[in-house]
């Protein structure tokens, strides 16, 4: 038994009941303690051999119940039952680790720490159970927690502890008892079975013993004592008809099970809960780690792990959802799926497991089966057998008739439920795998030796080369993809954990010569490997595969790596052609995948892992062009998406522009032309990242040099938009940097601005509404290509351009110093304008007022000119109020223009040409206000009336402009007479 203290209370396993073994008959007494009194281990200052009496007690102690050894043995001496005794507790701390945490954590440390620091004292081993006090530390409040231990054949197979804290794993307390007796035995007190003890008293001593006992705890035992007290005193007693009597401390029966002591109620408690939680991540993550619980259990060939697999799969069974869904007739959430296929794995692991006996592979069997009667139990997810096609039926007739086999078998090995592939690897590695700890006890990434295979003919082969070629050859394996989202995402990540683990692996000349051989054998073996001349168009992608091979054959073999690798590419899903070993013209534009085809809903992953391998095989090909060349070709054929495409395009341009040395030609010309077919690709279709890639394209080009600008600006219309080309590529060519990037002296700067020239004036015969200005303002360097760019403008704007371009080459002409003809374009604007009585805060009147400024510097015929348009294109009466206050303001004329200087004069209203446009700003607030008046309400007669006042403004710029207004308001009166409050407003401000 034992006894300790904790800082915070912690979660404790509550203990089963005392063995209930009976003692038929005490060994005899040994002549003194004997060996081992109060002694452990040898102190490590020692070397010498253990004793035959140690080495026997240790095999004797971890393999047979004491019972066992009483009934084989009639007297056995107090040493060697001492020697069993002590030995028969656990040995190995990284056991103690497994049943106090999930992995590595608090529990466990803690309880070091409660040891490092001292709290454990009052330790007794009383036959198989320890016992100890643990008292308080300076930094924590006085606590004392009794914790009591019992172990049976170097395994605990109870615990309690007074922290009263409920867990599957030990407590801290626990954790520090169990590592104080191993770490420290020659400081435990030993004691043999109480019944040893009790056998050396006489009658006195008994019951001075009993009476003792009681009175220590009267109030616990003396109900309990008194009991068994009257049955032993009565004849007839069912404790009379058996001889012997329980001693707890001397380990459990024959019969009992030999295993660690697990809680089973807080097991199914805990899992029960977690699955209550549904799909939150937290719980996910928990009964993963009880999975990762139940391997390792499986790993140390702990009985346990069965078990608590089985305590897990009965509350997977109770789980109420199931039914739910099942009534419904849907199906159960991803992260369920997963939860059940890890389930199903274990299943496999525990079933296969050699180490098991086969009535326990029976009773297992029995059990599942069992559960797989019942209606809840769900169905394996995923499509497998013989309901897929088979992969022959789609395969050219001519490689059938070279004697090619059907593939009747289209079970996929990697993504299977089971995932029978990562269970042999995982088996296969176990027996290889080197245990490493840092320094602070953490485990190392795993490393691994090689173990030969006993009467293989092979002298090579190793269980490390069998997992290797397991890996392998499951990865290989030609599979149609299954159906459903949640089935095809399985495929993935199945690769990707297969892949995780053989990246594990450190290549070997044995590991390398497995890995050339496999590879060779798949690039040859038909219809069954992935890597196949020819494969099935619903075959699961290689891609991922096929870049752990390139990168691990490339040091080695580089000619072979480039061969799978470049096998690999195809993706004959996205195919126009049913024969994925058709090598016809590249597809530039997106495929679609037939209807009577599965959705691939892991299309997009899919195709990043493609693009993927396409970028490492570019970065490892860097400067050989014919490499280079090669995976180019492939990529232009395979890959279908233009987003991918421009990222290999990026990736192959940073790897060749580094920023410490000189770039490389070779992989720019590559990531210039896969920048071409972006292009190409997206000329016709939406891509939100295109104005992205049109720049960067120039900058590649730029980087590559003159003749690739050149070359682009000269086949334009091939790879961009007219705007595209005006905006973007010719004016990024032209720029100041571009110029100083290239060093280019004066004959290289005129064919690159001539190019540009030629490009813009193309591209505003093309698109004048949007490339006019461009090409203007390109052209203005060279007067003939300014001139013909002007002129297109003209020929464009009385047909295909609206009022706003037009408005803004004008100011843009202005601005170059040439009025005359901004005049001539905002003319042209006014002509396809028009502006509602309404339309007050219209965008366009901050262009009109600036043409009629315009029109009015430049003297009294252009402002003539402009005032009819104006009349007919704008009808808003504040605007053309506006527009009359300004011209009234000032005199016309401009003295910056030959021949023409301001007359010093203001213009009057009552002449031309500011006479119609004071009749027409009139007629327009007569119009607006009745419109207006049509339908106001009493919250607007305020606004209504300041309007009122703006118009009496205008009316008096005439000369009868007081007798106009007044009839005007008369006559509101009048029509509007029954509106009496408005009326009455009027009135008051305008008599």
């Amino acid at each position: 038994m034992a006894e300790g203290r904790r800082e915070q209370p912690h979660p404790l396993l509550s203990s089963p009941p005392a063995s209930k073994r009976p003692c038929l008959r005490p060994a005899p007494r040994g002549p003194g303690p004997g060996p081992g009194h109060g002694s452990g281990l040898p102190s490590s200052r020692y070397r010498s051999p253990e004793s035959l009496l140690d080495c026997a007690a240790k095999a004797v102690a971890e393999k047979w119940a004491f019972e066992r050894v009483e009934e084989r043995f009639e007297r056995i001496p107090e040493p060697v039952q001492r020697r069993i005794v002590y030995w028969s507790f656990p040995r190995n701390e990284k056991e103690i680790c497994m049943y106090s945490s999930f992995q590595y954590g608090l529990p466990f440390r803690r309880g070091i720490r409660l040891l490092e620091t001292g709290c454990v004292e009052n330790v007794l081993q009383v036959g198989k159970c320890d016992k100890y006090n643990e008292p308080a530390t300076s930094s924590e409040p006085e606590v004392t927690h009794k914790v009591a231990i019992s172990f049976d054949r170097c395994k605990i197979t109870s615990v309690t502890c007074g922290c009263g804290n409920k867990d599957i794993f030990y407590c801290a307390h626990v954790v520090a008892l169990s590592l104080y007796r191993i770490r420290k035995p020659e400081q435990v007190k030993l004691r043999l079975p109480i019944s040893e003890t009790l056998f050396q008293m006489n009658r006195d001593q008994l019951q001075k013993l009993v009476q003792y006992l009681i009175t220590a705890h009267h109030t616990e035992v003396l109900p309990t004592a008194q009991k068994l007290a009257d049955e032993i005193l009565s004849s007839n007693s069912e404790i009379n008809q058996v001889h012997g009597a329980p001693d707890p401390t001397a380990g459990a029966s024959i019969d009992d099970d030999n295993c660690w002591h697990l809680d089973e109620d807080q097991v199914r408690e805990q899992v029960k809960q977690f699955l209550s939680q549904g799909g939150y991540y937290g719980s996910g993550k928990q009964l993963n780690s009880m999975f990762a619980k139940v391997r390792e259990m499986l790993r140390m060939r702990d009985s346990n792990g069965a078990r608590m697999l089985t305590l897990i799969t009965e509350q997977f069974m109770a789980d109420p959802r199931l039914s739910l869904w099942r009534q419904q007739g849907t199906g159960m959430t991803d992260k369920c799926r997963q939860l059940w296929d890890e389930l199903g794995a274990l299943w496999v692991c525990v079933v296969l497991n050699p180490h098991c006996k086969s009535d326990e592979k029976m009773g297992w069997l029995k059990q599942l089966k069992k559960w797989g009667d019942m209606d809840v139990c769900p169905l394996e997810d995923g499509n497998y057998g013989s309901e897929l096609p088979n992969i022959t039926n789609a395969l050219p007739q001519k490689l059938l008739q070279r004697g090619i086999t059907s593939t009747t078998n289209l079970e996929g090995w990697v993504g299977h439920p089971l995932d029978p592939i990562g269970c042999l690897f995982t088996t296969l590695t176990e027996t290889c795998r080197l245990l490493c700890f840092s320094s602070d006890g953490d485990p190392k990434p795993p490393a691994y030796n090689h173990v030969p295979v006993w009467g293989s003919p092979d002298s090579g082969e190793s269980y490390l080369t069998l997992a290797l070629e397991v890996a392998l050859m499951g990865m290989g394996q030609q599979r149609i993809m299954p159906e459903g989202l949640y089935a095809q995402d399985k495929v993935c990540r199945n690769e990707e954990q297969i892949v995780a683990k053989l990246q594990e692996l450190e290549l070997d000349d044995l590991l390398v010569h497995t890995l050339r051989k496999q590879a060779v054998q798949l690039l040859e073996a038909g219809p069954f490997s992935g890597l196949g001349e020819v494969i099935h168009r619903e075959s699961v992608p290689m891609h991922t595969f096929a870049k752990y091979l390139f990168s691990a054959l490339l040091p080695h073999d580089a000619e072979l790596a480039y061969k799978v690798a470049l096998r690999a590419m195809r993706l004959p899903v996205l195919e126009s052609t049913a024969g994925a070993g058709d090598v016809g013209h590249s597809h530039h534009g997106i495929s679609i995948v037939p209807s009577r085809y599965p959705r691939w809903f892991t299309l997009g992953h899919l195709e990043s892992q493609q693009c993927e391998l396409a970028s490492t095989m570019l970065t490892a090909a860097k400067g050989d062009m014919l490499r280079l060349r090669t995976v180019l070709e492939a990529i232009q054929k395979n890959i279908h998406s233009s987003s991918l495409i421009f990222k290999l395009a990026q990736d192959a341009f940073k790897i060749a522009t580094p920023a410490d040395s000189p770039p490389d030609i070779t992989l720019l010309n590559v990531a210039l032309e896969l920048g071409l077919q972006v292009m190409r690709m997206t000329l016709s279709t939406l891509n939100w990242r295109r104005r992205e890639m049109v720049r960067w394209l120039v900058t590649c080009a730029t980087e590559v040099g003159l003749r690739a600008l050149v070359s682009i600006l000269q086949s334009w219309y091939t790879l961009f938009t007219p705007t595209e080309a005006t905006s973007i590529v010719a004016a990024t060519v032209m720029s100041h940097n571009t110029i100083l990037r290239l060093s280019l002296d004066y004959p290289q700067r005129e064919e690159l601005a001539s190019c540009a020239r030629t490009l813009a004036l193309q591209c505003a015969m093309k698109d004048p509404q949007n490339c006019a200005l461009s090409a203007l303002t390109l052209c203005e360097k060279d007067h003939i290509a300014f001139e013909t760019a002007y002129q297109i403008v003209i020929d464009a704007a009385s047909t295909g351009m609206t009022y706003s371009q037009l408005f803004t080459i004008a100011r843009y002409m202005e601005h170059r110093g040439y009025p005359l003809r901004s005049f001539k374009l905002a003319s042209l604007a006014m002509t396809h304008l028009n502006l509602a009585y309404n339309q007050d805060t219209h965008p366009a009147i901050n262009d009109v007022l600036w043409a009629c400024a315009l029109s009015h510097s430049l003297g009294k015929n252009e402002l003539a000119a402009i005032i009819p348009l104006v009349v007919k294109s704008v009808h808003c009466a504040t605007v053309l109020s506006d527009i009359l206050r300004r011209c009234t303001m000032t005199a016309p004329g401009l003295a910056g223009i030959p021949g023409r200087r301001n007359s010093g004069k203001l213009m009057s209203t009552d002449k031309a040409p500011l006479r119609q446009l004071l009749d027409a700003t009139i007629s327009a607030y007569i119009n607006t206000t009745h419109s207006r008046l049509t339908h106001i309400s009493p919250r607007h007669y305020g606004e209504f009336i300041e309007f009122l006042s703006k118009a009496r403004e205008t009316f008096l710029l005439a000369q009868d402009g007081h007798i106009q207004f007044a009839q005007f308001i008369d006559n509101l009166k009048q029509i509007y007479k029954g509106k009496k409050k408005l009326m009455m407003l009027v009135r008051e401000r305008f008599g």
